[in-house]
């Protein structure tokens, strides 16, 4: 939202205050509160008429220090609230300053106002003159702003899945959950957190409606608003992107780890798309007969009956016998998917039982809320009423004795605000918030069945801490290239935003493909964290392209599948760490200026640089940051930094090995799930560094490199494994052997 015209003007109708002098501060040990006029006060008439601005500053986390604005403090506090980690940690207080590890907040003193963040002495940020704002409108409506300074070259990056440029600058974003397709402005997983190539990332702690002008309103200033009298943000200091996403999700939550089978290859009914026990057992069939391990089926919304959605019963008169199909897919080694919303449409059963039970949504006259977009009548679970959430969740458990293994909790972004929740949360408040309680039941539910490192979902929307509930999906993508490229900037955005595993529709969900558009996103989704083919009115079987489609698919599933010990690493470090699998480059290079704005590349794991091919013809130019790279496929050695163009075939994509890497990779190209150290080989990308430890599974290999010796050393499970030195001799090691030394 913007609030000015201008530079020296406001918009009209506006009234706004800004802090023009520090009067005092108090200090109670935990809290640093700042009051400050909006006006300067010389004398004690001018404190007559003079309104006070309250800053309050404290620090939850190490290197993490919240400001908290605020003009008239009494009103009722009211939620929901993100449920952000407290840690008990004594800051350090001074008069004007709070301390926490390595930031500090400073309030400047004298006629001079501002809030500097400081980290070892140095300025990463702050507010100065006109940064904090107090505005009514003549509405009647009132708004708080902050506004915090980017340095010249400083680039900003999160706000959530975000499909337009990678770098935010430039851009007005609300944060505001909407179902807008990833060809918009919109997103379905809005998050107020962001961080800066400049050492810092900040989060509004606002679940609600959260207005962002980056550089775009004051072009040399971040700024953020909310409504009402009050706003309260973090800094969190990193000062590499890496560390400021592991302060940041120690905060708002960490990814649960997903099963590795989930990490196998999905294939769906596509949405509208006619099918039965029979169509399913066709594809699975034909992907058999064709060498294309599949790991999970899903079965998209006609599951149910139209009109009825969701009433969790499967329709009788394409589906006669569920537990006997769901077992026969069980017994080829499949794990099932179900498609869910939280929309109660009125022919459905659960309807009426939810209306007498209240556990719907009603308006403020007591009515409950319904309308008729996407199901006739459709009303929404409220998740605020623990009988709503149990009773929501018995539906699910049923479906999960009957055998499914993951649900696909769709929508959760057309959330009304003109409603009364049960447990009285705003409903400007809830919108977004919404879907961190839906996604949560659903999650728990296969954490309760399954155990933990089992429940998997693929959820759409989310917002703040929603990464704790894997895997999300990018939405509603177009089958061409744009919106391929498009997909991959929402990803790579929220990788930025805290969350660690993401996947897309391959081939994207509108439109029928192109072959040539339905291979090259085969090797972007496979060498994304977790791969699905859906569509909307069109099946995605690759043999229904063309022949090279299969074999392309083929390749690329093989090829994840032998990855799994390293991806799965990966996964474990997104689990323990907050790092994402898939991680924008600024984040694996933060020093390289070249980074700054690649949007077309990214990091798989901490090793492996992947470019897709977006163009029929397979020209792609990326960039190669400074060291000797690998090509994964051939060996071949590519030298660091610089700009590389080349054309690849359908079966072939930049794929490159970080220097010094150890790869650890499986001996198992049929699925995901198996015992990765047995028959693992290391393979060894040089220059070597002095030690590198690799862990795979329940082993950890240590690397140690003195001269031309090469020793590698397991603890663990005796099982076969094997060394590889990428350019030199193979060595084999025997199952009983605790290490090896090999001459280089």
């Amino acid at each position: 939202m913007k609030f000015t015209d201008g530079f020296w003007l406001k918009r009209a109708g506006l009234t706004v205050l800004h802090p023009a002098q520090l009067h005092d501060t108090e200090n109670d040990g935990t809290t640093l509160t700042a009051y400050a006029t909006a006006r300067k006060v010389s004398s004690r008439s001018d404190t007559l008429d003079a309104p006070i601005i309250t800053i309050r500053a404290e620090a939850p986390a190490p290197d993490v220090i919240r400001v908290t604005i605020g003009h008239f403090l009494g009103g009722v506090a009211k939620g929901p609230n993100f449920a952000l980690t407290q840690e008990n940690f004594p800051p350090t207080i001074a008069e004007r300053e709070i301390t926490s590890g390595e930031l500090t907040a400073r309030f400047r003193d004298g006629e001079d106002w501002g809030l500097d963040f400081l980290a070892n002495g140095k300025r990463l940020t702050g507010s100065g003159w006109k940064g904090m704002g107090i505005v009514d409108t003549a509405d009647g409506a009132h708004f708080v702003h902050e506004q915090l300074d980017l340095g010249v070259g400083e680039a900003v990056y999160g706000l959530g899945e975000r499909f337009g440029p990678f770098v935010k600058n430039g851009q007005s974003i609300d944060i505001w959950n909407e179902d807008g397709g990833t060809s918009s402005e919109q997103a379905y997983k809005n998050v107020p957190f962001y961080f800066t190539n400049h050492g810092y990332g900040v989060l509004v702690d606002h679940p609600g409606k959260v207005s962002f002008e980056v550089g775009s309103e004051m072009v040399s200033r971040t700024q953020f608003s909310v409504a009402g009298q009050t706003l309260s943000y973090l800094v969190i200091h990193g000062p590499t992107p890496a560390e400021i996403l592991r302060k940041y999700t120690a905060l708002t939550g960490r990814p649960a780890l997903p099963p590795p089978w989930s990490f196998g290859l999905w294939l769906s009914t596509s949405f509208t798309t006619p099918y039965d026990e029979e169509t399913v057992s066709q594809f699975v069939d034909g992907m058999a007969a064709r060498d294309l391990p599949l790991s999970v089926f899903h079965f998209d919304t006609f599951w149910m009956r139209e009109f009825h959605w969701c009433d969790f019963e499967w329709d009788p008169r394409i589906f006669p016998d569920p537990p006997g199909m769901l077992k026969r897919l069980h017994d080829r080694g499949l794990r099932t998917c179900l498609w869910i919303n939280p929309y109660i449409a009125q022919r459905s059963a659960m309807f009426a039982e939810g209306v007498a039970n209240g556990y719907l949504v009603r308006r403020p006259d007591g009515d409950v809320w319904q309308w008729d977009r996407w199901q006739a009548g459709m009303a929404l679970v409220d998740f605020t009423n623990p009988a709503a959430r149990e009773w929501y969740a018995g539906k699910l458990r049923a479906l999960v004795d009957m055998g499914v293994d993951a649900f696909k909790s769709d929508f959760g972004e057309r959330i009304p605000t003109g409603v009364v929740w049960h447990d009285g949360s705003d409903p400007e408040r809830m919108h977004n918030y919404y879907t961190q309680l839906y996604n949560q039941v659903v999650f728990d539910v296969l954490r309760e069945a399954r155990g933990e490192g089992e429940a998997v979902l693929f959820a759409r929307s989310a917002t703040v801490g929603g990464q704790q509930f894997p895997v999300h999906w990018g939405g509603d993508n177009s089958a061409t290239y744009e919106s391929m490229a498009e997909s991959l900037r929402g990803g790579l955005s929220l990788m930025s935003s805290g969350f660690g595993f993401w996947s897309h529709d391959i081939g994207g969900f509108e439109g029928r493909p192109d072959p040539a558009v339905f291979k090259r996103w085969i090797a972007f989704g496979l060498l994304s964290s977790h791969s699905r083919l859906h569509g909307n009115h069109s099946y995605r079987v690759p043999w229904l392209f063309d022949e090279e489609s299969v074999e392309v698919l083929r390749k690329f599933t093989h090829l994840k599948y032998t990855l799994m010990p390293y991806l799965f690493e990966a996964a474990r470090q997104a689990h323990e760490e907050g790092l994402p699998v898939m991680r924008p480059m600024v984040v694996g290079f933060p020093g390289d200026p070249a980074v700054t704005h690649l949007d077309r590349q990214y990091l798989l794991g901490s090793s492996l640089l992947v470019a897709p091919v977006f163009s029929e013809a397979g020209d792609v130019t990326y960039y190669v940051p400074a060291g000797r790279w690998t090509r994964f496929e051939t060996g071949e050695v590519v030298e660091g930094p610089g700009w590389v163009t080349e054309t690849h075939g359908f079966g072939s994509v930049p794929l490159l090995v970080r220097p010094g890497a150890v790869l650890p990779i499986g001996n198992r190209a049929d699925r995901p799930d198996y015992d990765y150290r047995d028959g693992v080989t290391l393979r060894l990308f040089g220059p070597l560094p002095a030690r590198t430890t690799v862990r795979v599974g329940e082993s950890t290999f240590t690397v140690t490199r003195d001269g031309a010796s090469v020793r590698v050393s397991r603890d663990g499970a005796a099982l076969p494994w094997r060394v590889e030195i990428v350019g030199g001799d193979a060595a084999d090691v025997p199952a009983d052997a605790s290490s090896t030394t090999l001459d280089i």
